[in-house]
């Protein structure tokens, strides 16, 4: 996963717009929502359209062409 940015979180999973926001790729929960439901994001290569979706460390997400995952630090 060497191109892949790995983003630490404290739980065992996170929603995908607050992945979107903590790694830097979208400035505002409004802007990850818009780019979610206009199907711009990927999730271990399929597209999703719900925000609160469950992204657990090892799934890939993709988004205008930067790729990150979340890692657990606990």
């Amino acid at each position: 996963m060497a191109d892949v940015e790995q983003v630490p979180i404290r739980d065992a999973a996170i929603r995908l717009g607050q992945l979107l926001k903590l790694s830097g790729l979208v400035p505002e929960g409004s802007m990850a929502r818009m780019v979610i439901e206009n199907s711009e994001v990927t999730v271990d290569g399929e597209i999703v359209v719900r925000r609160g979706t469950q992204v657990r460390p090892g799934q890939v997400v993709e988004y205008a062409g930067q790729r990150v995952t979340p890692v657990h630090e606990g």
